[in-house]
């Protein structure tokens, strides 16, 4: 079977070319992780070296899989959510060894992979009310490009009453970072092919060449090994099955559950893959693949994997189909011979293209439907609340909440369906037990 016939290039109006662009452009945008993650969990104790291998396999092996059998051009990466909560609270916080931390990612893994494969997640999926679904995309554009900008220092910590504010506009990687955001915005104006992409490496090439901090070390290649320290199949099961950690398996999978789902459909809708109900093309097998991917997680001995929202960087590129998210795969595959190159792309030449996406889903507003005000305000509750708490869960419990409440109030009891009733009591339920992550 030819790739066009497999990947449906024409009927999704793409091509090669477009899909290995919009690939480099999803894996430029998301590489970062494979810095990240290994520094959070090695604050915690997880050797690095072995840490590294793993978030590379997973991303490389979750990507791969998405792409081949779901063809959706979504990219899997280890969470830098689930990340922070397995190496701080878990691990550092309760003091769970590094095997039985293992053991809950696996274990979550399993019962994530569970509700994703009898069908619990779609169809939690299908009773995500359009409007929560649109706050979820405008609240994760806006919590995409909080985190790009602080990152790079364009809004940073105010210790004067309020949360935010601008940083130090004339340093290098503010100015970098907002000229290739005015750029790309002008090469997408000008639908130039593969804009995001040349602002990333010409911003890369400029950081080499006036950067101090941007080195070339001279080395390129280095053959993978988990190193001395492997993590590879050291996951406990056993200690993972008691009591005092079954809570931390719960909460992950929940958190999983809401946070990745919302991560899908946003990507999904930003790259117009809805069919004509609405609902996400191939959705179920996509949810599937991200779940699964928590396995390899357990397995090779990283943190919790989900869909990246990087991967409307990809969409915003012209991906369309799987083929983008087999190139991601294939680049991270690649990256566990280039572990030297990890550190090269500097986070303000990235910043830009997290930034644009951002602002692009945003775009959500004008899809919220006013007349329905209260569908209306819930969707901006959930959106506003998931970047005022820096979390996508607590977003969709805040809307769920709101729409249920505001349509019991008002009298439009008719449309509710038992569905949304149930999921907006289960997540209540979820953050008034203190179960949230």
């Amino acid at each position: 079977m030819s790739l066009e016939k497999y990947f449906e290039l024409s009927a999704r109006g793409s091509n090669v070319r477009q899909e290995i662009i919009a690939g480099l452009t999803t894996f430029l945008a998301m590489v970062y992780s494979v810095i990240v993650v290994p520094n959070m969990l090695g604050a915690a104790g997880f050797p690095q070296e072995s840490v590294f291998i793993a978030t590379c396999l997973v991303a490389g092996l979750g990507s791969i899989l998405i792409g081949l059998w779901a063809n959706v051009p979504m990219a899997i990466g280890c969470a830098i959510s689930l990340t922070a909560f397995t190496a701080f609270s878990l691990v550092i916080g309760q003091q769970v060894s590094i095997p039985v931390a293992l053991g809950a990612v696996f274990l979550m893994g399993a019962v994530f992979t569970l509700i994703s494969a009898t069908g619990i997640r779609a169809w939690i999926l299908r009773n995500l009310p359009a409007c929560i679904a649109q706050g979820a995309g405008i609240g994760i554009g806006l919590f995409l490009l909080l985190i790009a900008a602080n990152g790079v220092g364009i809004v940073v910590g105010n210790q004067n009453g309020l949360p935010v504010k601008l940083g130090a506009f004339t340093s290098f990687p503010v100015q970098i970072s907002l000229l290739g955001l005015a750029c790309i915005i002008g090469l997408e104006k000008m639908k130039v092919k593969g804009g995001i992409l040349w602002v990333i490496i010409a911003i890369t090439i400029i950081g080499l060449i006036f950067d101090p901090q941007v080195k070339f070390g001279g080395e390129v290649f280095r053959m993978p090994t988990f190193g001395e320290q492997s993590l590879f199949l050291q996951l406990d099961l056993a200690g993972a099955l008691q009591p005092a950690i079954l809570p931390v398996v719960f909460a992950l999978v929940m958190t999983a559950v809401f946070d990745a789902t919302g991560t899908i459909r946003a990507v999904a809708g930003q790259g117009n893959l809805l069919d004509k109900d609405g609902q996400i093309i191939n959705g179920g097998k996509a949810l599937t693949s991200d779940s699964v991917s928590s396995l390899f997680s357990g397995l090779f001995g990283t943190a919790p994997a989900a869909v990246y929202i990087e991967s409307a960087a990809g969409t915003a590129a012209g991906g369309k189909t799987g083929i983008t998210a087999i190139v991601v795969g294939i680049l991270f595959l690649l990256m566990l011979f280039f572990q030297p190159l990890a550190t090269l792309v500097p986070a303000y030449a990235t910043a830009p293209a997290l930034m644009y996406v951002g602002l692009l889903m945003l775009s959500n507003v004008s899809k919220l439907d006013f007349d329905d005000f209260v569908g209306a305000m819930s969707g901006l509750i959930c959106g506003v609340f998931i970047v005022l708490t820096a979390n996508i869960v607590t977003g969709i419990m805040l809307g769920f909440a709101s729409l249920v409440i505001g349509r019991l109030v008002c009298g439009d009891v008719k449309k509710l369906n038992i569905g949304t009733v149930l999921i907006a009591a289960a997540l209540v339920a979820f953050y008034a037990l203190d179960w949230a992550i």
